[in-house]
């Protein structure tokens, strides 16, 4: 257990809203207690934010975000975290607008479909889409993700080195991401009962997606070649089972020669995002989140753009 009392406070507030054994209950349920979770850590947007609704393709429905200050074309692309099972628009608004705010870009964040209704690649392909229509326009992207979504972003990049246009994707930001690892060993084993995320739930959640385990886009940790790939920031909580994926992942990313960064908050949980209001670690993880997704950008800490 952490032992910041910003942290713990946090725990305390999400076990009257998600109960440790959430998975146990039925998919609707889960997804009522998952959204009341959401909706108590999502302050207003920052001033001057704008949003509008839309769809993609005539059925993938997503958010945009714009900030009053653009300091940068590049566009971001928002890919929400829940375990594949949970999460929406709404679960991951107040952070998308405060990463676009923060950054200066406009962001785009992603409505795709959900297991168990909705098996892999149906996830994949619906962000795929998304992505597609910025690369198509001639746009830059830097791809985001939490959890479920930072697997889903990372997948997408392996999925575009594939197919020879990873170009387009200028960074990918990675949190506390899932990728994949073997669930008997390291940080699956050490923090299997950890608060927020326990190893038993990341099974569940894999079973539920039933993605091939062979498939390197479903689980990056697997792909052969990764040299090439876009810039990474990837960020990793101490005490969480997915802590060594992020780990592992930023090694193999430097030694293929991918420029990366790499950070690993000591006092923090799964889903301290929605801390970054209530804990000082997790308040210090936002920013470097939001710096790194900057400099991804081309726009550094003061708002400018690089040389």
């Amino acid at each position: 257990m952490p032992s910041e009392e910003g942290i713990l406070a946090f725990l305390e507030k999400c076990d009257a809203f998600y109960p440790a054994d959430a998975v146990d209950a039925s998919i609707g349920q889960q997804r009522e207690w998952y959204n009341a979770l959401c909706a108590e850590f999502s302050p207003a947007h920052p001033d001057g934010v704008v949003t509008d609704d839309f769809l993609i393709d005539n059925r993938i429905p997503v958010r945009r975000y714009r900030p009053s200050r653009l300091r940068t074309a590049v566009r971001l692309l928002y890919l929400h975290g829940g375990g594949f099972v949970v999460g929406s628009l709404d679960s991951h608004d107040s952070i998308c607008a405060e990463i676009a705010d923060a950054v200066g870009a406009e962001l785009t964040a992603v409505d795709y479909r959900l297991a168990p209704e909705h098996v892999w690649p149906s996830q994949h392909d619906d962000c795929l889409a998304v992505l597609r229509r910025f690369v198509h326009a001639g746009e830059k992207v830097v791809v985001i993700g939490d959890s479920a979504g930072g697997n889903l972003a990372a997948g997408l990049c392996v999925r575009a080195l594939q197919e020879g246009w990873s170009g387009a994707i200028v960074g990918q930001a990675l949190v506390y991401p899932a990728l994949g690892g073997d669930l008997r060993t390291g940080s699956y084993e050490e923090m299997a009962e950890a608060p927020g995320l326990s190893t038993s739930d990341v099974r569940y959640y894999r079973e539920v997606l039933q993605a091939p385990g062979d498939d390197a886009v479903a689980y990056p940790l697997l792909a052969a070649d990764i040299e090439g790939l876009p810039p990474a920031f990837i960020t990793v909580a101490r005490f969480d089972p997915l802590r060594d994926d992020g780990r592992a992942y930023a090694a193999r990313l430097a030694r293929a020669g991918v420029e990366v960064w790499f950070r690993e908050e000591p006092q923090m949980v799964h889903a301290w995002l929605r801390a970054r209001h209530m804990s000082e670690g997790a308040t210090a993880g936002f920013a470097a989140l939001c710096g790194a997704v900057s400099h991804l950008t081309g726009v550094n800490t003061a708002g400018e753009r690089s040389a």
